[in-house]
């Protein structure tokens, strides 16, 4: 379970969040509606421990990762982050990418590790090129791979398909999905476009004053 119970987040002097309370269940994909500048991509920074919160409790599988003015580091929170530029390494190859979050395990778990996820998101090909050397699309389906490798306990998705075309945005949605579920990894996206809300997520809803509206939920 992934809970926000009545979380205050602050940029500067500006107030973005006031109790804002979210939660959901292991599994499930859920959306985030809204303008540039409403305070979405804060919001999962904060839920990653790049931005503090002022108040409120952030738990993750009933581990605290926010509360009574303590946090814990973005590094010990298994929390994956995947952007909508990317963010790849650009001087390490598709597979080593994938490894970079297992640097823990022994090789050969890595490996295999990396072996499976490429196979997953179809790019076994192409393991030995470097970011520069495939697609926009195959970029962000090895950022996304790698944000899977370590089985984190949440994938937070900022806006991850606003650089690609329609046609690819679409059916890299019903892909990151697909994969999600495959893992059984719970998510959080943000986005200004419906349709990749509609595409990916179980539940989606639009964020306003620090509440969301939220509309049915997706078929399944």
């Amino acid at each position: 379970m992934v809970e926000l119970d009545k979380v205050c987040i602050n940029l500067g002097q500006q107030a973005l969040f006031k109790e804002f309370t979210l939660s959901f269940a292991a599994g499930e994909i859920i959306g985030l509606l809204g303008p540039s500048g409403c305070g979405k991509t804060t919001l999962l920074r904060s839920i990653a421990g790049f931005t503090p919160i002022q108040s409120g409790v952030i738990t993750v599988n009933d581990r605290c990762l926010a509360c009574d003015g303590q946090s814990l580091p973005p590094e010990k929170r298994n929390i994956s982050m995947v952007f909508q530029d990317h963010a790849l390494f650009p001087h390490l190859t598709v597979a080593e990418n994938i490894a970079f979050g297992l640097r823990g395990q022994s090789k050969t778990e890595q490996r295999r590790r990396v072996d499976e996820l490429l196979t997953m998101i179809h790019l076994n090909d192409l393991a030995n090129r470097y970011p520069h050397e495939i697609s926009g699309g195959q970029q962000q389906r090895v950022a996304l791979a790698r944000a899977l490798a370590p089985k984190p306990a949440l994938v937070l998705l900022d806006e991850p398909f606003s650089n690609l075309d329609p046609a690819l945005r679409h059916r890299l949605a019903e892909e990151t999905r697909q994969w999600l579920k495959q893992e059984n990894t719970p998510a959080l996206l943000v986005t200004h476009d419906e349709t990749d809300a509609q595409t990916l997520c179980d539940h989606y809803g639009t964020l306003t004053a620090s509440k969301i509206q939220f509309a049915n939920p997706t078929a399944a």
